[in-house]
């Protein structure tokens, strides 16, 4: 059976999404629950998957380390028995996301690395790979939305 979300389980997901280091006691006041039924219910929802991973999104401020950043397009030899590229992409900390595609590419990358040369080693290593029929890069030159 498949859990349902209730007021004040939405309450707790907006508060989530707006500050993911708040305290069972601060969102407790924020949604008039003790902190002993927030903490069963972010168990529960992260249980039931509507709360699936914590994240830290930097900011620019102390140590400014840019970071370059690439997309790479994958084609495998055989797209239903491709895993283990993806089992090999997952291996790699320098790769921040792996979206399955429709069309012509079946795997859109991105890699973020410190410098261009890694992202070439990266390259390398995925072209290498038996399950990659090919490959096609193209480097971010900057980015203008990000949410």
């Amino acid at each position: 059976m498949k859990y349902l979300l209730d007021r004040t389980d939405e309450q707790i997901l907006s508060e989530l999404r707006a500050n993911a280091r708040i305290s069972h006691a601060e969102l407790s006041a924020k949604v008039n629950l003790s902190r002993n039924a927030v903490r069963v219910r972010i168990e529960r929802l992260e249980r039931e998957s509507f709360i699936k991973g914590y994240t830290i999104v930097t900011g620019e401020g102390g140590n400014k380390q840019h970071l370059t950043t690439a997309l790479m397009f994958v084609y495998r030899h055989d797209r239903m028995r491709g895993g283990d590229v993806i089992h090999a992409l997952k291996k790699i900390p320098e790769v921040v996301s792996c979206d399955v595609m429709t069309g012509d590419f079946d795997l859109l990358v991105r890699v973020e690395a410190p410098e261009a040369d890694r992202i070439r080693q990266i390259w390398q290593q995925l072209s290498e790979l038996p399950g990659v029929r090919d490959t096609l890069t193209a480097f971010v030159l900057s980015s203008v939305i990000h949410k």
